[in-house]
């Protein structure tokens, strides 16, 4: 039999959220550990419900919705942060009841296999004694884990993590120098490591096995440099229209209240309009607006509000109180926060939160997939240059010039092929180069006897021989993706806000880089 499980204590928060949870868990042999104690850490911002499973020596708990979070049957626990997009097609119950049902069929590594959605999952197994951990593909689920004086622990923040003993409160001195005295894209270049020395991160699309002391790390599902599809560019569009249009329906569908954020790019105005499409229905949205027209995107907004948008939400982002919201945006993230534009994000949640928005839509994810940022041109030429189509290369080169040129950033070719050498190693076709300039900006700034960053190599993945698809690839896993996942996430649940990524749902992931 299996046991959907609910909270006993009351609700402190008039809002409920059925895919808003954190988990934590512990293995320990000491029969007197407090997990709510442990959970305490990730309820600070927010008041939400805890609920413990404990079998033996191994202590699950969530806080957050009480509904699909977590579950158990006789032999198996299952606790979940996230929602499960594909639950229909795989069968009926609540998202954990549908991870558990899966699993007495499958095993845990097929389980995530045929799992399309945003979570982070722990299941114990008391027959087998494993305990098991998956993230998503993308990795839009945080989840963290140490090893502690008398046994294992996991949580969705390392906060908790860090009140157990045996953990260390040392930082990972790599991470504070480039965080300190390096660009944002660095941060995350290593995705199984964390702020702290001692605790690890499970990296996008990995499980994690703990059986008799020991854990072991593991992949289930990765991109291989298959050949490119040769259907005619009609039949493809097509494809691709009808996968966002079913990635943002299926999305829709497990939102109790949707909201949109709306920029003057393609890639929000793409998800919007698609959740038009898919209900017939305009939605709420929300920009950041500024005095300086120079940052304002408000013009090229209002091209799409007549045809999309019920209701338009300007924030203003114009003088705020820097120093106040840092101070409370470090204490929602844990840690310093990359950009200027999380501080405008910080102030879009709180004014949706204000609006009872439960489900935030986004389009990130729609530049790292369609090669929207100014550094994906390089790779391109590379590409151009190295599969010797020189008059397509002369033609994309002469555009770059004419919609790029800049009095002090002069464009041209002798600048491409400059820049090209830079960044894309022409000795081996693919791979793709650091920007040692961009990464070392700063590196004076920095005690060298703290950490040397002119030794810092980062990694730069290689799986495909484009150059254009290898810098993709890096954006998504390394770089830019996994430092905006976690300011959104954290800071969306401090406001009671889930963030929704069509682009990231993994069918269309697996298209692109195709």
């Amino acid at each position: 039999s299996i046991t959907p499980i609910t909270g006993s204590s009351s609700w402190l928060c008039a809002r409920r959220f059925d895919d808003m949870s954190r988990i934590a868990g512990i293995v320990t042999t000491n029969p007197d550990f407090n997990l709510t104690g442990m959970l305490k850490p990730q309820m600070a911002l927010a008041c939400w419900e805890s609920v413990i499973l404990e079998n033996g020596s191994v202590r699950l708990g969530y806080t957050g919705g009480n509904a699909g979070c977590a579950v158990r049957n006789p032999e198996v626990s299952v606790i979940l942060d996230g929602t499960i997009y594909n639950a229909g097609e795989l069968g009926e119950g609540t998202d954990a009841e549908i991870i558990l049902q899966l699993y007495e069929q499958h095993g845990f590594a097929d389980t995530l296999t045929r799992v399309n959605g945003d979570f982070a999952i722990a299941l114990f197994d008391s027959k087998s004694g494993e305990l098991w951990l998956g993230r998503d593909r993308i990795g839009v689920k945080p989840l963290y884990y140490a090893q502690t004086v008398d046994g294992f622990a996991f949580a969705s923040r390392c906060k908790p993590l860090l009140q157990l003993p045996g953990v260390s409160k040392e930082p990972n001195r790599q991470y504070v120098a480039l965080v300190a005295a390096s660009h944002y894209r660095h941060f995350d270049n290593q995705p199984e490591k964390s702020p702290y020395q001692v605790i690890a991160q499970l990296p996008a699309a990995s499980w994690l096995r703990v059986k008799d002391g020991d854990h072991s790390v593991g992949t289930y599902w990765e991109l291989r440099d298959l050949p490119d599809w040769e259907d005619t560019e009609e039949k493809l569009a097509q494809r691709y229209r009808e996968l966002l249009l079913d990635a943002t329906q299926i999305r829709m569908a497990r939102s109790a209240k949707p909201g949109f954020t709306l920029s003057g790019g393609m890639d929000s105005s793409s998800v919007i309009s698609s959740a038009v499409k898919v209900t017939g229905e305009k939605q709420e949205a929300f920009s950041s607006v500024y005095e300086d027209k120079t940052y304002d995107e408000s013009e090229d907004i209002h091209t799409i509000l007549d045809s999309t948008v019920s209701q338009w939400h300007r924030v203003e982002v114009s003088n705020p109180d820097v120093f106040g919201l840092i101070e409370k945006m470090v204490a929602v993230n844990d840690e310093p926060v990359a950009t200027a534009t999380w501080l405008s994000h910080y102030i879009v949640c709180e004014e949706v939160a204000k609006n009872g928005i439960t489900h935030l839509f986004g389009g990130l994810g729609g530049d790292e997939l369609n090669a929207g940022e100014y550094e994906h041109f390089f790779p391109f030429f590379a590409d151009l240059k190295i599969a010797g189509r020189q008059q397509l290369l002369e033609n994309e080169v002469g555009k770059w010039v004419e919609y790029h040129n800049h009095p002090i950033y002069q464009k041209s070719y002798a600048v491409m092929e400059e820049m090209v050498g830079k960044v894309c190693d022409q000795s081996q076709i693919g791979v793709c180069r650091p920007d040692r300039e961009r990464l070392e900006r700063y590196r004076d700034l920095l005690n060298p006897d703290f950490f040397d960053l002119s030794s810092f190599q980062p990694v730069m993945d290689h799986p495909f021989e484009s150059y254009l698809k290898n810098r993709c690839f890096q954006d998504i896993f390394r770089e830019t993706s996994p430092c905006c996942l976690r300011a959104q996430d954290r800071q969306g649940m401090a406001f009671g806000i889930q963030h929704v990524m069509p682009f990231f749902d993994y069918r269309l992931v697996e298209l692109l880089f195709r």
